[in-house]
């Protein structure tokens, strides 16, 4: 049987966003400058009127919309909010065409690249690239793209290694690379210099006296935020971090580290602590000084010891709102070594504040530790008599602080002078919680009202509650 072959000639081609269409084509425009400087923006200003002109000029397109990023870098698309947008408008079908100007002001990054050019050829949106003359939907189009999507990001590799090497050539002559405008308590000079904002420095100096005097960092914060005090950025916005970080930063001794973190890749941008991978530079008596370099010392020792204490104790924080009530977690229980905490229970229709060890009510109505419960009256008058102790052997305690004073490091001086001048103030006769938050390190509670105050120069006094 003799083989046919039958002809089917070819349907009038299906309209699709990708044929061309009797109506004008939805054209989309995309810009981007990578920093924020006065040029770059200009730069910016001059894209978008020449693709409004574009449009204007060629009949065949209808402009939807000009989409702009402004001082985002192209390695990533991450964070360009209107190119993210861009992308959502042509797959709800808004968008027939993308024009803009190079591979680079698309992105940087070849994955991006390519992620997306094949999104939007699936979609039948063509991206058409002006400087190398692409359209992603013609035959060789991803070709070049490819190649020339490869050759943009090893451009961006290079202006990052480049910038890499002048920041750190500027690190080994011992230069800042700062930005004040995020950094409490300085400003530069017309040479650059850093100098002292007395206003921000006053700041600089109440955080440091306050975390010394016992008060925790979240409880700084608070303050800084009920007192209205500003920020770096001018608003009244303080967090525990932003404390650790002032308390922690060598450079309010006029002191500077340099290279303390470094951009581990330049397409995410990640940065990452340096703890010994690349080198460093210290920089001595680089400018003027706001805290003094002894007591900056001194805290980096107690920022130590408090961490110390908190893993000892199994805390998570050394407390909240301690300028309230400083005992919290200072209150140890003598038999199981778990913190008490503060209860208050109701008698005879009073509220009473008790202490309490935390494990001895594991279920409730289980006991489990058999330690005492404290009031918190006997635990203020063990307080002010333990205290009153050493006020009266002042005279006997005074060459160990003067020793320590000679010999110690520099927390163990600082905490030696704060003896000398705070029992120099004579006895106490009721509580006074701001001197408990700077002289206790904690209180041992024993079965039958025993307390041991253990105090931040070493004192240890013990006194019972039943006498």
């Amino acid at each position: 049987m003799a083989r046919e072959i039958q002809h089917i000639p070819a349907r009038r081609e299906a309209v699709n966003r990708a044929a061309v269409r009797e109506r004008k084509i939805r054209l989309a425009a995309y810009c981007r400058v990578s920093t924020n400087n006065e040029d770059q923006l200009l730069s910016f200003e001059n894209q978008v009127t020449y693709y409004r002109d574009y449009a204007a000029r060629h009949p065949e397109y209808e402009l939807v919309e000009i989409y702009a990023d402004e001082g985002i870098t192209g390695t990533s698309t991450r964070h360009r909010e209107d190119f993210k947008r861009m992308i959502a408008d042509c797959e709800d079908g808004k968008i027939d065409m993308i024009i803009t100007k190079s591979i680079s002001r698309f992105a940087r990054n070849t994955a991006d690249c390519l992620k997306y050019s094949r999104r939007l050829k699936d979609l039948g949106v063509s991206v058409q690239f002006e400087k190398e003359g692409i359209n992603t939907l013609e035959g060789s189009g991803e070709l070049l793209f490819t190649i020339l999507s490869s050759l943009a990001q090893d451009e961006s590799r290079s202006i990052s290694e480049n910038c890499t090497w002048g920041i750190r050539s500027l690190f080994r002559q011992g230069k800042l690379h700062l930005n004040t405008n995020r950094f409490l308590g300085y400003d530069k000079d017309e040479k650059g210099q850093l100098i002292v904002n007395k206003e921000q420095a006053a700041i600089v100096r109440r955080i440091f006296d306050e975390y010394m005097n016992g008060v925790n960092p979240d409880v700084i914060a608070r303050r800084l935020c009920d007192d209205g005090v500003p920020g770096v950025m001018g608003e009244p916005k303080w967090v525990c971090s932003t404390i650790m970080g002032i308390l922690e930063n060598e450079k309010y001794t006029g002191d500077a580290l340099l290279q303390k973190t470094f951009t581990a890749d330049f397409l995410t941008k990640k940065t990452v602590k340096n703890e010994g991978q690349i080198e460093q530079y210290w920089v001595k008596d680089n400018h003027e000084p706001i805290i003094d370099k002894a007591l900056w010392n001194a805290t980096q020792l107690e920022i130590q010891r408090r961490h110390d204490y908190m893993e000892r104790h199994n805390l998570r924080s050394m407390g909240r709102f301690t300028d309230g009530q400083p005992f919290s977690n200072r209150v140890i229980c003598g038999i199981c070594g778990n913190v008490y905490w503060r209860r208050t229970w109701t008698r005879l229709s009073r509220k009473v504040k008790v202490w309490q060890c935390g494990t001895r009510y594991r279920e409730k109505g289980v006991q489990g530790c058999g330690s005492d419960n404290l009031f918190e009256k006997d635990l203020f008058k063990g307080f002010v008599y333990a205290w009153n102790e050493v006020v009266e052997s002042r005279t006997d305690r005074i060459p160990r602080w003067e020793q320590m004073i000679a010999e110690g490091d520099p927390l163990q001086q600082h905490r030696a002078r704060q003896m000398l001048s705070l029992t120099a103030e004579g006895p106490i006769t009721e509580i006074d919680l701001a001197l408990v938050g700077k002289v206790l390190d904690h209180c041992e509670a024993h079965p039958m009202g025993v307390l041991n105050f253990i105090f931040l120069d070493g004192t240890r006094l013990g006194v019972s509650t039943q006498e």
